[in-house]
């Protein structure tokens, strides 16, 4: 079974935009694999919550700028 797992800052993403990345990623293991692969592909998209880690030794945080406009959204798919 093909595996993907992408882990991202806490509400960088829209859910359209991490919609595209599982299309995109299912899409290319098809073409490596096969048709075959599609239905047992995984792709799973972490939020890593702010602070949750570090870049060039700095706590990272996203500014309020970088985030995705429908996060207000996001509490209620979990």
């Amino acid at each position: 079974m093909p595996f993907a797992n992408i882990k991202i800052p806490q509400a960088a993403l829209s859910r359209a935009q991490k919609a595209e990345i599982v299309h995109r990623l299912t899409a290319l293991f098809v073409e490596y694999f096969g048709e075959a692969a599609r239905p047992h592909t995984m792709v799973l998209i972490e939020e890593v919550p702010d602070g949750g880690y570090g870049r060039a030794d700095e706590v990272f945080v996203v500014p309020d700028a970088w985030r995705a406009r429908d996060t207000a959204f996001a509490a209620v798919d979990r």
